[in-house]
């Protein structure tokens, strides 16, 4: 693939992500998926999705950078979400959260094939230490919530 059929691929699924469109995310990421190292394959791969999505109902990933080196991609995605209990092992528990994650993908056949990601969990941790209310809103990252 090319670099901009690598940018369209991306951004493409990031909005099936957004929308929820499970159906559509065979057209994204490969019949064998792995992430950080597991092989979930495609139903594997939504189902974890899927329970990020109930863990965190207001999720939206926000490409705050977009890099690709066929056949490679690294996105940064920004969230401003509120994780409704445990995320990460942390007792977020309806506090609103900025953090970032760094992701590398790797891209075989027109889809994404192997899945490399690392959450800023020292940025929510952070957060929460400044934060002991539900419902409080921190931002640490930016700066411009406290």
């Amino acid at each position: 693939m090319t670099k901009q059929e690598l940018l369209k691929l991306y951004r493409d699924y990031i909005a099936c992500l957004n929308d929820q469109d499970w159906p559509s995310l065979g057209r994204f990421v490969s019949i064998d998926v792995e992430h950080n190292g597991r092989q979930l394959g495609v139903p594997g791969y939504r189902e974890m999705l899927e329970k990020d999505f109930e863990a965190i109902p207001d999720l939206y990933f926000n490409v705050e950078r977009l890099i690709a080196d066929p056949p490679c991609i690294a996105s940064r995605l920004r969230f401003d979400c509120t994780p409704t209990g445990r995320f990460l092992d942390l007792e977020v528990n309806g506090k609103t959260v900025s953090f970032a994650e760094n992701v590398f993908y790797e891209c075989e056949n027109g889809k994404i094939a192997r899945v490399w990601s690392v959450i800023d969990k020292i940025a929510i941790e952070a957060q929460l230490r400044l934060s002991d209310k539900p419902g409080d809103s921190v931002r640490i990252p930016n700066g411009d919530r406290r």
